[in-house]
């Protein structure tokens, strides 16, 4: 590994390995064909694989990502992991979207994990600068996935082309925003996001108490109150609205980071579904 790579890693908080070990039951029965994934630095145990799996390491996917950074100019911004390591993140910083006081930043995240819930993945990240709000736009797995065996193959070419493509999409992403932002909104807009993001049925009057949960009442007095603030401030359209949206989620629904579930939670998947629709209106 070189120093630059292992400075890289440091930086990030990602320089550590997993390794493969045995697994045997209480009894002492061993468990032929498959073994436990252990992060080597805390000996956390990650998951159970089959013998098959080949873990794809920390300094293995940042000297990949730098590669491509190197490649595609795209400069490596930020990375950590999730939860005890399970899975790990590694941003490429791309371009960026002015709009009114609003700095709307994008970035590729590069996503890999040890607990068998993806492959090498890659997808669209923006933050809009005014109140720190993320959003995660096109998660989705590249065609050029790799799969945790031992011939990998991993092409950097492929990997570099996956990215342009999502760099495409950002360039939409960009476009509908300032789309949205020039589309006024009214109370029915505003209820049908409230029950997007609530899930709330569409026969349920959002104004009867009783047939709303209290749990879920209090959630959606507190998205009103971060809903007004940036209607207030970008103006009453679209824009203000899902602003409204990515307000509660980065800030409101959880004290602690909430990038895991904006990736891969429900509430990810609640947001990107608000923004294409809301998109549809346009």
């Amino acid at each position: 590994m070189s120093e630059r790579i292992e400075e890289l890693l440091n930086k990030v908080n990602l320089n550590w390995k997993v390794r493969t070990e045995p697994i045997r039951t209480n009894s002492g029965i061993d468990l032929h064909g498959y073994s436990a994934i252990i992060r080597e630095d805390t000996l956390t145990p990650l998951s159970i694989r089959s013998d098959g799996y080949h873990p794809f390491q920390n300094h293995e996917l940042l000297e990949l990502l730098d590669r491509v950074s190197q490649q595609t100019g795209l400069p490596i911004h930020k990375g950590g992991s999730f939860g005890d390591g399970g899975k790990v993140y590694i941003q490429l910083k791309s371009n960026d979207l002015k709009l009114g006081k609003d700095k709307i930043e994008g970035y590729v995240t590069g996503i890999n994990s040890f607990d068998g819930s993806t492959s090498l993945a890659f997808g669209n990240a923006n933050l809009t600068i005014s109140c720190q709000n993320t959003f995660f736009a096109a998660y989705r797995e590249v065609q050029s996935k790799v799969r945790h065996t031992k011939n990998m193959g991993i092409k950097i070419d492929e990997i570099c082309r996956g990215i342009e493509g999502f760099l495409e999409e950002e360039k939409v992403i960009f476009n509908n925003i300032k789309k949205i932002s020039e589309v006024k909104i009214d109370q029915k807009v505003k209820d049908l996001v409230t029950r997007m993001l609530f899930n709330v049925d569409r026969q349920v009057d959002l104004q009867d108490e009783e047939a709303i949960s209290t749990v879920t009442r209090n959630k959606m007095t507190r998205f009103y109150v971060d809903l007004n603030g940036e209607l207030q401030e970008k103006g009453d359209n679209l824009w203000g609205l899902f602003s409204g949206v990515t307000k509660y989620t980065t800030h409101s629904l959880s004290k602690e980071d909430n990038t895991e579930a904006k990736l891969f939670g429900v509430y990810g998947n609640r947001e990107r579904q608000i923004f294409n629709e809301l998109v549809e209106m346009v």
